[in-house]
């Protein structure tokens, strides 16, 4: 049979675009996003050091963006087709882009360097835009970068939008101040007037609270979907939605220390920055929900985190009430008191531990706390039984029920001369 000309061109077209996209999403375009963020975080060593920047926090911000496209980059390598990796990548790539535009417009317009492409360092420095609208929707899209239902899809357009046109106006602001040639720069180089806006362009603030409000709610209403999600889910699912709710809630905590002590200076800005780090848990959690790694793991160390944190705040308050108590109700000598409490805390440790981790386990990993019942109930029977077979029998039962294995099998060396 014989092929139309214009049939073969269409065939050809289609072809050719097929391929740029396949190359578009390719393990290639990964790894060049993750060398682009590679260098932009070691760009932003010497950048810092000139802009007199360098901390704490400027050190774990660098690591939670290498974290984030890390796991952006083994994801785009693993599954190029889910879409998750290419969110994680990009939302890197713009935070790192971000702080090296803004310490480079710190030098320029604020530290009165005569460095070239300031306008270009300007026009870049607001890349924190599509970085949050980015992460904004890694929950709701976990874990195959499609909406959960089809009424999600509502929710996604409408934030979709107007995260176009808020990062729309950034660029339209950022672009107004080089035409004019009126940039004003705070010390950590973001433009005064998207960071600070004042006179006539105080409207713009009032958008920018309303699309952080509406951002707050997008995700909270992703996590709520992703928990209801969760109940009528089972299985690796299950797992899955599991590591994300746990990287999420340490995410979030991070974020509120960092927020709460965030104006604090001294030793609780030291803390403000490592509590920033707690953010990277949810990429974490993120990656290791998609490749599926050891899914069943997260149950142990839900368990294991919940349990040290009640032990360690509960130590924490018995050890302060001891020295209370002795220092000012017993009038006991300071010095005295302090070790008397720290060894009887000390002596409290096991047991407290023994008593916590059970009472969590019975709560979060139901599944151990019910093998090891097992397990002491069968070696309470072993101690009575005199049947082989029964024996056998019963040892296959609570290995299959305890731990689920494919295949059971029972070995009985026979006896010797």
């Amino acid at each position: 049979m014989t092929v139309p000309s214009a049939a073969k061109g269409r065939t050809a077209m289609t072809g050719e675009a097929a391929a740029g996209r396949l190359w578009l999403v390719s393990p290639a375009t990964a790894l060049i996003l993750g060398g682009l963020v590679l260098a932009l975080t070691v760009a932003d060593v010497p950048l810092s050091d000139m802009a007199h920047q360098l901390s704490v926090s400027a050190a774990v911000s660098a690591v939670v963006a290498l974290v984030l496209a890390g796991v952006g980059l083994v994801v785009a390598w693993r599954q190029p087709r889910n879409l998750m990796g290419w969110i994680l990548l990009g939302g890197a790539v713009f935070l790192c882009l971000n702080n090296d535009a803004s310490l480079y417009t710190a030098l320029v317009y604020r530290l009165g360097h005569k460095l070239p492409l300031g306008p270009v360092a300007v026009l870049a420095q607001p890349s924190w835009a599509p970085a949050i609208v980015l992460l904004g929707l890694a929950v709701l899209l976990f874990p195959d970068g499609r909406a959960p239902s089809p009424r999600w899809r509502w929710v996604l357009a409408v934030y979709l939008v107007v995260a176009v046109l808020w990062m729309a106006g950034t660029v339209v602001f950022s672009a107004g101040a080089i035409i004019s040639r009126d940039i004003h720069v705070d010390s950590g180089g973001n433009l005064l007037v998207l960071a600070h806006p004042t006179g006539g362009a105080a409207w713009w603030g009032v958008v920018q609270n309303l699309f952080f409000l509406l951002l707050g709610v997008f995700w909270l209403a992703s996590l709520a979907g992703q928990a209801l999600s969760y109940r009528r889910s089972a299985g690796e699912r299950r797992q899955q939605l599991k590591w994300l709710m746990s990287g999420a809630a340490v995410a979030l905590v991070g974020a509120f220390f960092t927020i709460s002590l965030s104006v604090s200076h001294g030793f609780l800005q030291v803390l403000s920055g490592l509590a920033f780090a707690g953010i990277a848990a949810l990429p974490v959690s993120i990656g290791v929900g998609i490749l599926k790694y050891r899914l069943f793991d997260i149950d142990r160390i839900i368990s294991r985190t919940l349990a040290y944190a009640v032990m360690t705040g509960l130590l924490v308050g018995l050890y302060a009430g001891l020295v209370l108590l002795a220092t000012r109700v017993l009038s006991v000598h300071s010095q005295v008191a302090v070790a008397a409490s720290t060894l009887a805390a000390a002596a409290l440790f096991n047991p407290l531990r023994r008593r916590v981790q059970r009472t969590v386990d019975r709560r979060f990993n139901r599944a151990r706390y019910d093998a090891d019942r097992m397990v002491a109930q069968f070696a309470a029977r072993l101690k009575d039984a005199v049947d082989l077979d029964s024996v056998r029998d019963d040892l296959a039962g609570v290995v299959h029920a305890a731990l689920e294995p494919a295949h059971v099998s029972v070995w009985i060396r026979g006896g010797g001369p």
